[in-house]
């Protein structure tokens, strides 16, 4: 292929490389300031919105860091997008600044637990986490020695360069550890932080926040790790649709002038509503939408840009979500949301579920579990914010049923499953027929 000598770039109709880029820069004039329109941006307090109780409550709990005092543990719950991070993340940040006018080495390790595997992993990327804060580095190896020193240098690190640290462990739930050992690795790891200041481990202050989607998680805590961490409970609830407004308005200077028509907001808000209050979901909407307008070179970003937005989004959690689950896990989602996709009011009893749920296993000749693997399978998906479940009575003889319904359509769930290729002999026309078989006999 003959090339262009000055650019050194295959001569084509669009140009150099370099004038593509140029030009593609020309055409992006919606968005001016993009980190306002990433969901994890920590924000200034004047934008926080709707959280003033919990913004009133943690703060109370944490000013005494301030004064060199150790602040108590916190469990912060409540579902996905809701602002456990940005709350807590605000508040140190403000308390960090006063505690550097007096003098006070005061400390934030946030660690997010989602993908770290086992409890040595979590010790060890705590402490990179306290080496990088400080410009210094480990000093013991990540693999190959025991937990117990990785401990030790977690502490040693601790006491070099801080007086009070609060240790942040968002999705802390995530953590399980080894499926062979009784008690989960995020109870172990509570229950040695915690108890760090009632021992010689350390001499700095160490409060422990504790951050989940599950509101459940604390039942399975050991009953020594629920005695030495007694947190201070805050919940979040969902926001409404008049609070995600809000939250988007406080963004809006995100764009340029005149960039966003009227609708966009109120249409970005709903759509978040509708998925459990994610105020994440939300930015991420009004991020997506503006990208997809300046792709097309439009001069506003239109409720239309705000539709598209909504279908990528959708499609982008439920890809992040089941790329990392187990095949069976799959299976039981792919069948519950056949069934809920037919129904009339989009949810899935459990029954009809896992009778589809025997047909994909026997269509795939895949390993087949019993009734009770598969919803206490569908029950671990709820903590993944993608399903959520509910008891049902069938009658007074006729015992209960969990009923599932989704956070995203089931058609988008079942779009993205089957692009896993061990999919591909599962035939739309035979599943469908196989729920319309347990809908029409569950209406009987």
């Amino acid at each position: 292929m003959s090339k262009d000598p000055d650019s050194g770039t295959p001569p084509g109709e669009t140009g150099s490389i370099k004038d593509l880029i140029l030009d593609q820069e020309e055409s992006a004039s919606l968005i001016r300031n993009r980190p306002l329109l990433e969901p994890n941006e920590i924000v200034d307090e004047g934008r926080i919105v709707g959280r003033d109780s919990q913004l009133t409550e943690i703060t109370q709990h944490l000013r005494v860091a301030i004064n060199g005092e150790r602040p108590p543990n916190l469990f912060l719950y409540g579902p996905s997008g809701t602002g456990k991070s940005l709350i807590i993340n605000a508040v140190c940040k403000n308390i960090l600044e006063l505690c550097e006018t007096r003098d006070i080495r005061f400390g934030v390790i946030h660690m997010n637990c989602q993908n770290v595997g086992t409890l040595g992993s979590a010790v060890y990327e705590l402490a990179r986490k306290v080496a990088t804060d400080a410009g210094v580095t480990v000093e013991v190896p990540e693999h190959g020695i025991p937990t117990k020193k990785k401990w030790r240098e977690l502490y040693r690190l601790i006491d070099e360069h801080y007086d009070t640290v609060v240790v942040i462990l968002d999705e802390l739930d995530m953590l399980v550890g080894r499926r062979d050992i009784d008690e989960p690795a995020f109870s172990r790891l509570l229950y040695q932080l915690s108890r760090a200041g009632s021992t010689d481990d350390t001499r700095a202050n160490v409060s422990v926040t504790a951050i989940t989607n599950d509101a459940t998680m604390m039942s399975n805590v050991g009953s020594r790790a629920v005695s030495s961490f007694t947190p201070e409970d805050v919940h979040f609830n969902d926001y409404d649709a008049n609070q995600l407004r809000e939250i988007l308005y406080h963004r809006t200077d995100a764009f340029y002038e005149d960039a966003l028509s009227e609708d966009v907001i109120p249409l970005a808000a709903a759509f978040a509503a509708q998925t459990h209050g994610d105020a994440r979901k939300a930015i991420d909407l009004m991020r997506t939408a503006g990208s997809i307008a300046e792709r097309e070179a439009a001069d506003q970003v239109s409720e239309t840009h705000v539709r598209k937005a909504q279908d990528k989004v959708e499609k982008n959690r439920v890809l992040e979500v089941t790329r990392g689950i187990s095949t069976q896990k799959k299976l039981c989602l792919l069948a519950t949301a056949a069934v809920a996709q037919q129904a009339g009011n989009g949810t899935a009893k459990s029954p009809n579920g896992y009778t589809v749920y025997r047909y994909l296993t026997d269509t795939l000749n895949v390993d087949q579990y019993h009734q009770e693997t598969y919803v206490n399978k569908m029950k671990e998906l709820t903590t993944y914010s993608l399903v959520e479940s509910e008891r049902k009575s069938q009658g007074p003889h006729s015992g209960s049923y969990l009923e599932f319904s989704f956070a995203e359509s089931p058609e988008t769930i079942m779009d993205t499953l089957r692009e896993d290729s061990r999919f591909d002999d599962v035939h739309d026309d035979e599943l469908q027929a196989v729920v319309q078989a347990q809908l029409r006999k569950q209406s009987q």
